[in-house]
């Protein structure tokens, strides 16, 4: 029953996925969540993120950054690293998901998702067929509805990481 919450990776941060070795694989487009992803909450692109995205875009992936948030977070965001972006995205619904492959010109086969969340980013990527990796999220301090979801996860991940060892 908790599978369909399982992410495929679970790493400590997006900035140690080998995404090399993922192009290889023949992906061809990467969808971010945004905030505890990439950056801490509410904070603007720092120069890692802009960097991972240089990289990537050198290396020949698309990006898309579908977030929960706003258009007035997000698209300053995306502008900032010469993403795409689905704001108002209403994860876990797979729609804006499966939107971000098309604006990406990729399909559900060879993209995969990166965010910081079992129950939405996740579950999400996952409902929409999409190989998903979730990442620790990167600030301690979180708003109060995060945190009790972090609880929640926590079951969650323990039985992914029994799962892994068996």
């Amino acid at each position: 029953m908790l599978e369909k919450f399982y992410p495929n990776i679970y790493l400590d941060s997006a900035y140690e996925i080998q995404y090399d070795d993922l192009y290889k694989k023949g992906f061809r487009g990467i969808i971010f969540d945004v905030d505890n992803t990439l950056v801490e909450h509410g904070a603007p692109v720092n120069d890692k993120a802009a960097a991972l995205f240089e990289y990537l875009h050198k290396m020949g992936f698309e990006t898309c950054i579908i977030s929960n948030n706003k258009e007035y977070r997000v698209k300053p965001l995306a502008k900032a690293v010469a993403s795409k972006y689905v704001s108002n995205a209403h994860k876990p619904s797979p729609k804006n998901y499966i939107e971000a492959c098309k604006m990406m010109g990729c399909s559900t086969s060879n993209v995969f998702f990166v965010g910081d969340q079992i129950f939405t980013d996740v579950w999400g990527a996952n409902r929409a067929g999409i190989m998903s990796i979730l990442v620790k999220p990167i600030a301690k301090h979180e708003e109060i509805q995060i945190v009790l979801k972090r609880k929640i996860e926590k079951i969650v991940l323990y039985y992914y990481k029994n799962k892994k060892k068996g």
